[in-house]
């Protein structure tokens, strides 16, 4: 694989909306904090240091992962976004950037995420991150290929979103799966909640999907049966957050305030998508759900940390 221009690089990563980063980051961060030793009741000294180390490893293999499962996306559906009025300005499908310089960038980012996950061997002697990091980057790039058979690549979506929490646990400290049950509750509210509003963000294509063959919730059932399906799994995943909160005794009023802010605003996003449409999915797909994420992230990190 050829090494990409600077040219390439740039309208990769133009192309890229790292701000999407967003809706797993916070959950990274979030599993980090309740899998470290260094905020127990009884934090085990020296571990202050260390984990800040592991931090700042798992927030650059979360900007490398986003980049690679991005371009893979963008690789992938090339020829689609090319025929989608909606996408045919997106690099690759233009023609701006071409292929081999997208697959090099794609590249790239995955050698920077595996050896930023050598690191967690060589320097915590963990070596999980290094021996699920290639199936971790397999698992996110499925996603991109799943909407040619099957309508619950929402879910896929999802799941691959939902790797944030448990793999930055596992990377901090893999006992921590099993001695905090609030990550797996953690996990599958991005899950349902990922899944969500992918389905109504997909609304806006399903005249294209139908046309070519492309699977999806909305594309299957329409949009009133898919918005009912959005709707259910954002009650899901407020569920989750709840079972969340009840496992984790760490977690206070403070997290309960997080819970009933994504009620909140689960449910205005949901209403003004009913008064707007297709329409207002930039501020609900963008601007909500990225509130969500921080919410949930920010608050659960402080109620951890304090």
């Amino acid at each position: 694989m050829s090494s990409p221009s600077l040219n390439g690089v740039r309208l990769a990563f133009s192309d890229i909306r790292l701000a999407h980063s967003v809706f797993a980051l916070p959950f990274a961060v979030l599993g980090a904090f309740l899998a470290s030793p260094a905020f127990r009741p009884d934090p085990v000294p020296g571990h202050a240091a260390r984990f800040a180390a592991q931090l700042a490893l798992i927030v650059l293999c979360m900007v490398a992962a986003r980049t690679w499962a991005m371009l893979i996306n963008r690789i992938a559906d090339r020829v689609f976004d090319a025929a989608n009025p909606r996408t045919a300005r997106r690099a690759v499908a233009s023609g701006r950037l071409p292929v081999r310089d997208a697959w090099g960038v794609a590249g790239a980012a995955a050698t920077v995420f595996l050896a930023a996950c050598a690191l967690f061997w060589v320097f915590f002697r963990n070596s999980w991150p290094l021996a699920l990091g290639a199936p971790t980057l397999g698992w996110i790039a499925l996603y991109s290929y799943t909407k040619r058979f099957t309508a619950l690549c929402h879910l896929v979506l999802g799941s691959a979103l939902a790797f944030s929490p448990i793999a930055a646990a596992i990377a901090v400290n893999p006992s921590s799966l099993t001695a905090t049950p609030a990550l797996w509750f953690l996990a599958a509210m991005v899950v349902c909640w990922v899944a969500g509003f992918d389905i109504l963000y997909a609304t806006q294509d399903i005249d294209f999907d139908r046309e070519t063959g492309l699977k999806s919730i909305p594309a299957a059932l329409g949009p009133r049966a898919a918005a009912w399906a959005s709707r259910l799994l954002h009650v899901a995943a407020f569920a989750c957050l709840v079972f969340a909160y009840r496992a984790e005794p760490r977690f206070s009023a403070v997290f309960a305030a997080a819970i009933a802010g994504v009620a909140a605003l689960l449910v205005s996003e949901h209403a003004y998508l009913a008064r707007k449409g297709i329409a207002g999915l930039p501020i609900s797909f963008g601007v909500i759900n990225g509130i969500v994420s921080i919410a949930v992230g920010t608050l659960g990190v402080v109620d951890i940390f304090v």
